[in-house]
Parts: structure tokens; sequence; C-alpha cells
């Protein structure tokens, strides 16, 4: 994993929400936020990508389980800018994750790793966290 910021032993369970505001930064290619077990074990990886891996302007959703990853969802919805602050709301629902962008757009992603409660953050990629609440 690159560098970012880890949090170990938190708690998002079902029925919670988690908003994370951050700061793209002004040469930014991309950014990832990742909930799940640990870094072989992700329930909800959410990627925006400037330009990335030949994607331009797309947030790419997946899981990731034993290093190997699912089949990617691709929102062409992009409302995030370079230089500019975003806010992600992640709604932790009985069967999968309600992703709120800054415009108001919603993405639906299943919980395939099928758990109740996660306990591992990591984000990492091109912008700066400014907040991250858990309610």
């Amino acid at each position: 994993m690159t560098n970012g910021m880890i949090i170990n032993n938190m708690s998002f369970k079902v029925g919670q929400t988690l908003t994370v505001v951050g700061v793209a930064k002004q040469n930014a290619t991309s950014f990832a936020v990742n909930i799940g077990h640990n870094d072989q074990y992700i329930a909800l990886h959410i990627n925006p990508r400037f330009s990335f891996g030949g994607d331009s302007n797309v947030v790419v959703c997946n899981s990731n389980q034993g290093g190997a990853w699912g089949q990617e969802c691709r929102e062409r919805n992009f409302p995030f800018y370079k230089g500019n602050q975003f806010k992600i709301i992640t709604i932790f629902t009985a069967t999968g994750f309600v992703i709120i962008l800054s415009d108001g757009s919603i993405i639906h992603f299943p919980n395939r790793l099928g758990a109740q409660k996660y306990s591992f953050f990591s984000f990492t990629g091109d912008a700066r966290i400014k907040s991250l609440e858990i309610m």
C-alpha cells in the first residue's frame, strides 16, 4: 500500500454514516478511500480518478478479497476539482453502502464481504483529509 493515512480498530457498523472531507491537490491524478478489515480485505474502495490508469474524470468503486479485486462500479458524474474541497458521505446499510458525493449524486455499492462491522480505514493518493466523522 502506498503512503497515506491508516486507521485500525475503528468501528463502522451497519446504520452508521462516515463523512470524509478533504482537498484534492492541485496536481491530483487520483486518491482512494478504503473501508474494510485490513488492506487485503476491503469492503469499499472509492477511487476518484482525475487522470489515472487510462481513466479520466471517473469515480471507481470496488472491493478486494485477499488481494483480488472484484468487478468495478464506474460513476461518470465527477464532482471533484483539483485544489478544491470535497465531501464523501458513506451510509452503511444492511445490504451495502450508499455513497453521496459533493454534488448530491449517489452511488450504491454492495457489501461484498458481508460483515456488519468494519474496523479498518485508509486514505491514499493526491488529496489531504481535513476531517473524518462517524455518526
